[in-house]
Parts: C-alpha cells; structure tokens; sequence
C-alpha cells in the first residue's frame, strides 16, 4: 500500500472525504500495477498499468471538475488559486506518464508516486480542500474567519 487512508486528513464535507477515500484506492492499485510491471515488464503488464493510469486521470479529472463546480456556484473567493492547484496536478500526471511512455523507465512513475504525489495530496487536502470544505458547508469566507 502506497498510502495509508488513516492518515489522510478529513474535510468538512463528506462527498470530498469520500471522494479522496476513492483518490487512494485507485492510487494504491496503481501502485501496484506499476511494482508489478518493474517486476515483469511484459506488454500486458504495460496494458494494465496504462489502464489503471487512465481510470486515476478520468478519475481525477472528474474529482476536480465537481469540486470546481461546486466553488464557482457558491462564488468561492480563491476559485482561482484552488483551481490553479487543479490544474497544475493534472498536468502533472500528463507529464510523468508521458515521460515514462516514451522512456519505458518505470522509476519516473515510481519516484513521482512514492514521493512527490502523497505529499501533494495531503498537502493539497490539509489547505486547499480544508478551506474549500469549510467555505461550502458555513458559506464564510476564509479572510472572515481571521478575526
């Protein structure tokens, strides 16, 4: 198991809590498509891990694109910061895959997932997500809880 669901933060809105639960099943599965393909580069192994790569991205694109949703409708002040972060992620997993694919060196996907993705993930949950949550569920703004 790449990352451990007891040690994700929670938000103040469930459907984002559940939906970061989903985040790391599909993640860990993939995980171990990408150790079972270090172990056995065959074609199918490639097949599958490229598979299980598509399900997260779709996945995640879907994540973001709700939660977007969501702060656009409630005139969520930082939209932009939060989406920005979106973005950046995404495009990040475009990278990496595409970095493996036309490398085939399966450390690019391995370092970026034991490394670099669960610190994003927590760090995007404990800041973006918890303010996000909180402004959904109460309708205040970040800025109006600093007094």
């Amino acid at each position: 198991m790449l990352i451990n669901k007891d040690n994700l933060p929670l938000v103040a809105m469930e459907f984002m809590n559940e939906v970061h639960l989903e985040d790391v099943d599909i993640i860990n599965d993939l995980f171990c498509a990408v150790l079972e393909y270090e172990n056995n580069p065959t074609d199918d192994n490639e097949q599958i891990l490229h598979s299980k790569y598509k399900v997260w991205y779709d996945h995640t694109v879907d994540h973001f694109q709700k939660e977007e949703v969501m702060m656009k409708e409630k005139q969520f002040p930082p939209y932009p910061i939060h989406q920005g972060e979106h973005t950046f992620a995404l495009n990040r997993m475009e990278e990496v895959f595409k970095q493996w694919q036309s490398t085939k060196d399966i450390n690019i996907l391995k370092v970026y997932m034991q490394q670099e993705l669960p610190e994003w993930l927590v760090k995007h949950i404990q800041t973006m997500d918890t303010v996000t949550a909180m402004f959904l569920k109460t309708g205040l703004s970040p800025c109006a809880m600093q007094h």
